[in-house]
């Protein structure tokens, strides 16, 4: 009987597996056989580089987007890395037990949070906070990238968090009995450990980041046009695709069909450089 349960349980977890291979798989050939002859249509090189989006006169240019796509994400991790890992290490090794509980369950809260409130949130306080302190009608590419950088806080500490805990306690206390201070022995000796649990966190908040759409559309202006500077407004990739997508027809849908694909290919590669750093580091160890 147990015999019969075990052989059950393998076809329910190998069924599971393939659906989730499977839903890839179609989600790549939905992508790309939708986007790739407006590609072709329009011309690779006008569509990757081309610097004007302009559907009603058959221009569609989307370099802009993924510039903005681009320094926005990079925005976001500049301001949320140094904050996500420094909070994890205390988190860690610093934190009192009884605050602990309290500061994980807001963190976890902050994951739950929808990116509509987070939206509302930018729009009613950090756009007037940069209108006043810097001019300009505040919606910008840095409002979206403090943005994005408090959003991917809670998937970067999660993560970054359970990689530091992770490292063996020897490494810790051998630092400590060679004489070096509790400080030093955490970041020479317990983050470098920790590297590969880090750069996944940091992975996984750039794919937050470069695939959020209501949040950015609220607070960056939502403009198409090559970013001009940190205070002034730019259109993402997703943002271009929500914004016009519910009108689209023809070869603007087409168009806007391969932006996702563009997207998508911008994950792969993320994901990519992922494991080859990890490959990179298993071998330097």
């Amino acid at each position: 009987m147990s015999h019969i349960k075990e052989k059950g349980m393998k076809l329910i977890f190998m069924i599971a597996a393939c659906t989730s291979v499977l839903a890839v798989f179609l989600i790549c050939f939905f992508l790309f056989a939708n986007g790739l002859p407006a590609i072709g249509k329009i011309g690779s090189v006008k569509f990757l580089f081309g610097k004007v989006w302009r559907p009603s006169n058959g221009i569609y240019g989307i370099f802009p987007m993924i510039v903005a796509s681009i320094y926005v994400t990079g925005g976001a991790i500049l301001m949320g890395v140094p904050i996500g890992v420094f909070t994890s290490v205390f988190m860690a090794r610093y934190c009192p037990k009884k605050i602990y509980g309290l500061l994980k369950s807001g963190i976890e809260l902050m994951a739950g949070v929808p990116s509509i409130v987070y939206g509302f949130f930018g729009l009613i306080l950090l756009v007037p906070l940069i209108r006043r302190l810097f001019g300009g009608t505040g919606s910008s590419m840095l409002a979206a990238s403090l943005l994005l950088g408090m959003m991917i806080l809670p998937t970067m500490i999660g993560v970054t968090e359970s990689a530091i805990r992770s490292v063996p306690e020897s490494y810790y206390e051998g630092s400590l009995a060679l004489g070096a201070t509790r400080e030093r022995s955490i970041l020479f000796v317990v983050l470098p450990a920790a590297k590969s649990g880090i750069l996944a966190g940091v992975v996984l908040g750039i794919g937050r980041a470069i695939g959020e759409t209501m949040a950015v559309i609220m607070v960056a202006g939502n403009q198409p046009r090559m970013p001009q500077g940190i205070l002034k407004g730019v259109r993402t990739m997703t943002a271009n695709i929500v914004t016009e997508m519910g009108y689209a027809s023809g070869i603007h849908r087409e168009s806007l069909i391969a932006t996702a694909a563009v997207l998508f290919v911008f994950s792969l590669i993320i994901n990519v450089s992922l494991s080859l750093l990890n490959r990179r580091n298993e071998h330097a160890d």
